[in-house]
């Protein structure tokens, strides 16, 4: 399976010169960058290759990828108006996301427990996003709501009655036939000259066309992670998120040791 990264964006929001900071795929955390995260979760978790559209200093991504050793594992697609919405980052990516195989759309600027791809890839829906329940219900967070188990609405407001609801984390599950109408669906906002729309809108008009099912939901509340769009989120990666991400690592690692020795010492008294 291929994973498919949208890391083309300026990160305006961050609040500081252009001169002052790095792609924010290149943000580091515990001493690696979000890129040396991404690749490294996505070797454990088997994924044949990963395909980033990139932009803004795309020079530097290009240099770390060369410095991580990941060049015959990572490509880059380049989008040259990647100051405008993202749908045009995604638009780039056409070819890749209209490849005929199913695909892991994903945002770049996440830090998260590996936890959260373990449970997209292995989910039994050919189609599916990850959902948070536990989170702060403002004008930011892309919300997903449900009624009687199926997604109703996915968008930043809310505009329908639902069961409950839960923040998009970003990443997305697609089968090789959505994945194509999605494009379709990017291509018609390219054409009505609506270059400034979120990507997301054009999954929306999809999900919500679909056929009931179509479309599922992982639910990963509890699990860490955190979307980097502000200052204070580069803050609270470092101090809340991040240390909760390790501590998962090495409790899996933990249980993983325990398992070992235990078929081990099963193995020497047969």
């Amino acid at each position: 399976m291929k994973v498919i990264m949208l890391a083309a964006g300026v990160g305006a929001r961050l609040g500081y010169s252009a001169i002052e900071y790095p792609p924010k795929v290149l943000l580091r955390f515990g001493g690696k960058s979000l890129l040396q995260y991404h690749i490294d979760i996505f070797k454990r978790q088997g994924i044949d290759e990963v395909v980033l559209g990139v932009g803004f200093h795309h020079q530097e991504i290009e240099r770390e990828i060369e410095a991580l050793g990941a060049r015959n594992f990572v490509r880059t697609v380049f989008n040259k108006d990647y100051d405008q919405g993202n749908i045009v980052t995604l638009w780039a990516l056409r070819d890749e996301m209209c490849c005929g195989k199913p695909v892991l759309l994903m945002d770049a600027d996440v830090l998260y427990d590996e936890g959260l791809v373990e449970r997209l890839v292995n989910s039994r829906h050919k189609n599916c996003l990850l959902i948070d329940r536990a989170f702060d219900p403002g004008d930011e967070p892309v919300k997903v709501c449900v009624r009687d188990g199926a997604i109703i609405e996915f968008r930043k407001w809310l505009s329908a009655e639902f069961d409950f609801c839960g923040e998009s984390v970003g990443f997305f599950k697609l089968s090789a036939k959505l994945a194509k109408r999605i494009m379709v669906q990017a291509e018609l906002y390219l054409r009505l000259g609506r270059r400034q729309e979120h990507y997301e809108e054009a999954i929306r008009d999809v999900l919500l066309t679909s056929p009931r099912g179509t479309f599922a939901f992982e639910d990963i509340t509890g699990m860490p992670w955190i979307e980097i769009d502000f200052a204070a989120d580069i803050e609270r990666a470092n101090s809340a998120v991040l240390p909760r991400i390790l501590k998962a690592e090495s409790d899996s690692g933990m249980a993983m040791m325990i398992k070992a020795d235990k078929d081990r010492n099963i193995a020497q008294m047969l």
